[in-house]
């Protein structure tokens, strides 16, 4: 695998800014790893921080490169600061800089796919929810989304820390500038609610949280309102709090979840 550090210029953001990158490379004599890269543009998995992270977060705190070795897909790891990838009140935009700049740039310096069947997106913490966001607002984008432990009711998160002095009631207030988010196109629920009736259109969601871990019953709550909306959705549910053992192991079971096409690696059933 070929680990980039890529450094651009963002017009959205009108600043510098970095992204992490995982290349697939095909190799035959290298001890203890076994790579695939498939012929032609490639699958593409965006992988995004939490609240306290950054771009190098995911190979800083798992061994994602080794993982994503024998499935062949790239994956491209932003740096969104505390917005959870979205257009900031008082801010930037960027919401506008991960959902319409960030893939055009991305495609322009490596080769990846723009095909539905072959993007991807996941996250953890603030990035579980900026995965299902991604996905559920641009369902024609992606194949498959993936939280883990992600916050995933961010109206109900909103309320309970506004008025507080710490720095996710203050970032949150910078997004958001003390507007209630119920019903909104920035709420999970809402979202799903809204493409429920096509149910054809939703990528294959899945959701996973640690039984220990403070955002537990808001997770709890999103897997039972998927089903009493008959909407299809994995979930992998045990033991764990929020820190990096609990993701660097379930990282490994969505890379085997995902839909990547045409690849031996990918030893799930579709």
């Amino acid at each position: 695998m070929a680990l980039i550090t890529c450094n651009f210029f963002s017009d959205v953001l009108n600043l510098s800014t970095t992204m992490t990158v995982i290349l697939p490379e095909e190799t035959s004599n290298q001890i203890g790893q076994k790579n695939r890269r498939m012929d032609g543009k490639l699958p593409v998995l965006y992988l995004l921080h939490g609240f306290s992270d950054d771009h190098t977060i995911w190979s800083r705190r798992t061994s994602i490169e080794r993982y994503a070795a024998s499935y062949g897909i790239a994956v491209i790891m932003p740096q969104v600061d505390h917005s959870f990838y979205l257009d900031m009140s008082y801010g930037k935009k960027y919401w506008t800089f991960i959902a319409e700049e960030l893939p055009q740039k991305a495609r322009s310096f490596f080769p990846l796919s723009d095909k539905r069947e072959d993007n991807f997106v996941s996250g953890l913490s603030m990035g579980g929810y900026g995965a299902w966001l991604w996905a559920l607002r641009h369902p024609d984008r992606f194949a498959a989304a993936a939280s883990l432990s992600g916050v995933m009711d961010i109206a109900t998160h909103y309320r309970q820390v506004k008025g507080e002095s710490n720095p996710v009631a203050n970032a949150l207030y910078h997004i958001f500038a003390g507007e209630d988010l119920t019903d909104t196109d920035v709420d999970l629920f809402y979202l799903l609610q809204m493409l429920k009736e096509d149910k054809q259109r939703i990528p294959k969601l899945f959701q996973a949280c640690g039984t220990e871990d403070f955002l537990w019953d808001s997770n709890k709550r999103m897997y039972q309102f998927a089903m009493e909306l008959d909407v299809p959705i994995t979930e992998s549910f045990s033991a764990g709090e929020h820190e990096w053992g609990y993701w660097d192991t379930v990282i490994q079971e969505v890379l085997e979840w995902l839909p990547i096409q045409n690849n031996p690696a990918s030893r799930k059933k579709h």
